[in-house]
């Protein structure tokens, strides 16, 4: 599927984001990515809520393969196949795509601000004190000729 193929198909649903993306495009909308578009097909986000829509109309999960085992991404779902051509029912499962992906993003919110993942342990920075200091009175003592 072609980046113009996708806008169309999406156009009952307003307006989407297409970003390139492993093989082929992540489809997001208001900065929440709720569809992907692969060689394998369009698949999109689903969590307990939806699934059984997915399931009742004989869909499957994603899934690839490694060279060691098959991995199913069960939160992405094949989108079936007659909603290609209905348009308005295409919207409608966008929509409840992109309310699954606002779910999940709520319940993966950080635990810890950035700001103290990135912060410095306090015995690191009182340990560089301690060198800088003692590198500082070193100075002195050779700047006045002391051992």
């Amino acid at each position: 599927m072609d980046r113009e193929f996708l806008i169309d198909l999406f156009a009952d649903f307003g307006p989407v984001t297409i970003r390139k993306m492993f093989s082929g495009y992540g489809i997001s909308a208001d900065g929440i990515n709720f569809a992907l578009s692969l060689r394998a097909g369009l698949f999109f986000r689903a969590d307990e809520v939806t699934i059984p829509d997915f399931e009742a109309e004989g869909s499957k999960p994603f899934q690839y393969s490694t060279r060691a085992k098959t991995v199913v991404v069960n939160s992405y779902w094949e989108l079936p196949a007659r909603l290609f051509d209905d348009s308005a029912e295409l919207a409608q499962w966008a929509r409840a795509a992109l309310a699954a992906a606002q779910r999940a993003k709520v319940k993966t919110r950080p635990k810890k601000k950035a700001a103290a993942k990135n912060a410095v342990p306090k015995k690191r920075v009182a340990k560089k004190v301690a060198k800088k200091a003692a590198r500082r009175v070193g100075k002195a003592k050779r700047a006045h000729g002391s051992k």
